[in-house]
């Protein structure tokens, strides 16, 4: 009877510390939500492909998330988005995602990449100031970096 108790006890608190190490407390996730949100993150890649910001661009790719309205805003090189999103855990979900519809002569093939990565995205990670937004494989489909907020 004894062996089997300290048996029982010995599982059962290798399980626990084993579900400790592996979940993500609620205090590191509050973190990577203050990061993500309210700020705005200027694309650096798509996929593997480096992108360069031109400064003097109009609708510099960029995505920016609202804790407030759970609302996402950006633009994809031509066009301007906007939707909404929810997140549980490190798994972020874009939704009701609508576009302008303009026609940009030199940046269309930037934005229709944009677009088709954007609608990939299933998780988040945030470190310091990037962020990547993954697809369901776990695969970097975008990355952004902060961009210096005006005081």
């Amino acid at each position: 009877m004894l062996k089997q108790l300290l048996a029982v006890s010995v599982i059962g608190s290798a399980l626990l510390f084993t579900a400790c190490t592996t979940t993500p407390s609620a205090e590191k996730q509050q973190q990577a939500l203050n990061q993500l949100q309210n700020k705005t993150w200027i694309l650096t890649h798509i996929g593997a492909t480096e992108f360069k910001t031109d400064p003097t661009a109009h609708n510099v790719p960029s995505i920016q998330f609202d804790a407030a309205s759970s609302r996402l805003s950006g633009a994809d090189g031509c066009n301007r988005f906007m939707g909404a999103y929810s997140i549980k855990s490190d798994k972020i979900s874009l939704s009701e995602v609508a576009t302008t519809q303009m026609m940009c002569v030199n940046t269309q093939e930037l934005a229709n990449r944009y677009n088709a990565a954007l609608a990939k995205v299933a998780a988040f990670q945030v470190y310091d100031k990037t962020l990547r937004l993954l697809d369901e494989n776990g695969n970097p489909v975008l990355q952004y970096e902060s961009a210096i907020q005006p005081r």
